[in-house]
């Protein structure tokens, strides 16, 4: 029996004035206000995928993922919705939603995605008390720049409508291949359900030499550590690639299981909010403990006894070590990325 197409709906709305993004292309708000207030979702969503010019947009492939919080498996309903609605070809989602930014931009890169939607409030706090974000990633793996951004603001100034596909729905939980037929599109709207840690995995056995990392975690010299994922994106990444690829023993991750609340704690590696991590590293058991935010582009580490290593040391001690990585001994290193507050630790 045919399956009888899906409608593609277009909506009427009112632009809203306080949707610029920020920090490469993202919108944070309170999580009440995406919810409570009419459209404000789908106007950002329609407003960033009207961003991309229609002759690049047509057909194409683009990556969804979230940092688990709450609010993102409807929000990533929605996306997807607008996404098929607007011409997007295909969308590639993390399984369950989940997807860090690192594999987002990653799976971009690999698939040469035109960009890609990652659904975080970054180290905010999660609930429904919390805050919800939206962020670009454009077709270079990278945040969307500046001159994206402002595009995305200019639409969402202006913006009148948006289009929709409200009876479309996709099951999150398994992975593989779903195809929609849509009204009035010649070829079937397609989504990619993967598993959220297998193509970054990848990644990183070419950029590591996976078998120095785990002869020093279970080796006759091995080190202890301590790796909070703080309920965050990050859990199963930490649980599949530190403890089952590296063989570190399972009681080295903690808060590995991601929750819309994050455990009631902001998810912000830092002393203030890490507390389990920093009271487990001062008692002297781990040689290195670290922990990450909520979408797993941020992250703080402890040595021994809790002593903390800043960012710009951490990026110097890389810096002086790259023959150990086998990645940086075939690729010829073109400089280092840092931001503005900032030791002199790199320079020497």
């Amino acid at each position: 029996m045919e399956r009888t197409p899906i409608p593609v709906l277009t909506v009427q709305t009112s632009p809203y004035e306080d949707q610029r993004p920020t920090g490469g292309g993202g919108l944070r708000r309170p999580t009440a206000l995406f919810e409570s207030q009419r459209n404000y979702l789908p106007n950002f969503v329609q407003s960033l995928l009207s961003s991309v010019d229609l002759r690049d947009r047509q057909g194409c492939t683009m990556v969804v993922g979230s940092d688990g919080r709450y609010f993102s498996k409807t929000a990533i309903e929605i996306v997807v919705q607008m996404a098929a609605a607007n011409g997007i070809g295909r969308l590639v989602i993390g399984q369950n939603g989940i997807l860090s930014t690192p594999a987002v931009s990653c799976i971009i890169r690999k698939i040469k995605a035109a960009g890609g939607i990652i659904l975080t409030a970054s180290h905010s706090p999660g609930g429904p008390g919390g805050e919800f974000g939206v962020k670009f990633e454009v077709a270079n793996g990278g945040p969307a720049p500046d001159i994206v951004s402002d595009k995305i603001y200019q639409i969402s100034k202006t913006l009148e409508e948006y289009a929709i596909c409200p009876d479309l729905r996709v099951d999150l939980s398994r992975i593989g291949r779903q195809e929609f037929d849509l009204e009035n599109k010649f070829k079937p709207f397609r989504v990619e359900i993967v598993d959220s840690v297998d193509i970054y995995l990848n990644l990183l056995r070419t950029i590591f030499d996976f078998n120095a990392i785990r002869n020093l975690l279970t080796g006759p010299n091995q080190i202890k550590i301590r790796i909070d994922a703080m309920n965050g994106v990050m859990g199963p990444y930490v649980r599949r690639i530190l403890c089952d690829e590296l063989g570190a023993p399972a009681n080295s991750a903690i808060n590995c299981i991601p929750l819309e609340d994050f455990g009631g704690q902001p998810p912000d590696p830092n002393l203030t909010y890490a507390t389990a991590l920093l009271e487990a590293m001062r008692g002297g058991e781990y040689g290195f403990g670290a922990a990450f935010d909520a979408d797993g582009d941020r992250y703080m580490i402890l040595g021994q006894n809790g002593f903390f290593v800043n960012a710009s040391d951490s990026l110097a001690i890389i810096a002086a070590n790259l023959s150990c990585i086998p990645y940086f001994c075939q690729m010829s290193v073109r400089g280092f990325g840092r931001s503005m507050p900032t030791s002199t630790a790199l320079d020497k």
